[in-house]
């Protein structure tokens, strides 16, 4: 099962080239299940539908659109205050929020927001039950606060984000939960060793979540937040990884345990970057398709429409 988490920048920048440059990355990696953050929706359309095969790129929802020409189901969830995002691009008709692209069905789905501070941006996170083959993928995708100096705000809305996960963890499933999304945060911050629970006591007792990326390759490329890219360029910060996939401990048989990790999107496509922020790409063993590597050799292969 390929799993890809991609920040997309909202309506920022050449937004309109940006998402034809998204929906070609997509499409050449092929993903079973994609969480995405900063997702935008005209507004005075109802969330969570595809649109009409008439629509034009830039209308309706950025997920429905990316679904419907992947071939994809998807779902979607507003942040619940949307009014400073709308300030920065002087467009209150523009919706924010996260999204799932999914292979499969989507059995249910749920949305909430996550503590801020006073005066600080909406943010959120959103649950996807996904009919997978065997065994159901409890999946979540979810945004956090992005102010360098919020590690303690963050710590709060992880709290919250591992409390939801609980609540729709899917036990039964035999799959463990898969947490993608922007933490914007180290990986040896307090909130992200928060979130895993195995360096440091767990947010929800007895719930641990692994980073995919401790099953990367050494010396691999690991930056989703690049000084390379030009849209990151100016902020003359580090570069530093703050995208991330988490995977419970394995079910019967290995389900979930990590295979490969990579980032992606991090380079232009016809000249255009498709975002400020890469995506991390993740493989993981699913039983149910005959195991990890015959499913990523089909893959490669080119075998089977999405």
């Amino acid at each position: 099962m390929r799993v890809v988490t991609w920040n997309l920048w909202w309506r920022f920048g050449p937004w309109q080239e940006r998402q034809k440059a998204i929906l070609a990355v997509l499409r050449e990696l092929r993903p079973d299940v994609v969480g995405l953050q900063e997702v935008w929706e005209q507004r005075g359309e109802g969330p969570g539908h595809g649109r009409g095969e008439n629509e034009r790129p830039g209308e309706g929802n950025l997920a429905g659109w990316l679904a419907r020409e992947l071939g994809m189901h998807w779902a979607w969830g507003e942040y619940g205050d949307a009014e400073r995002w709308q300030r920065r691009i002087g467009d209150p008709g523009v919706g924010i929020g996260v999204a799932v692209l999914s292979r499969w069905p989507v059995l249910e789905s749920a949305a909430i927001g996550l503590p801020t501070a006073e005066g600080g941006s909406g943010r959120g996170a959103l649950h996807a039950l996904l009919d997978a083959p065997g065994a159901p993928v409890p999946f979540f995708t979810a945004h956090l606060s992005s102010e360098t100096d919020a590690s303690a705000q963050r710590c709060r809305q992880v709290t919250a984000l591992a409390e939801f996960v609980a609540r729709h963890r899917g036990g039964s499933t035999g799959h463990p939960p898969v947490i993608t999304g922007d933490f914007n945060a180290w990986p040896d911050s307090d909130e992200v060793r928060l979130f895993g629970g195995y360096r440091t006591a767990p947010a929800v007792p007895g719930q641990c979540f692994f980073d995919v990326w401790e099953y990367a390759e050494p010396g691999v490329p690991s930056a989703t937040w690049d000084l390379a890219n030009p849209y990151v360029a100016a902020s003359h910060g580090p570069s530093v990884r703050v995208d991330y996939i988490h995977v419970g401990p394995p079910g019967p048989g290995g389900l979930g345990h990590v295979r490969a990790v990579t980032r992606a999107g991090d380079a232009p496509v016809d000249g255009v970057w498709p975002s400020d922020h890469a995506a991390v790409v993740a493989d993981l063993e699913d039983l149910a398709d005959g195991g990890g590597a015959a499913a990523g050799a089909d893959r490669e292969a080119g075998a089977g429409a999405r």
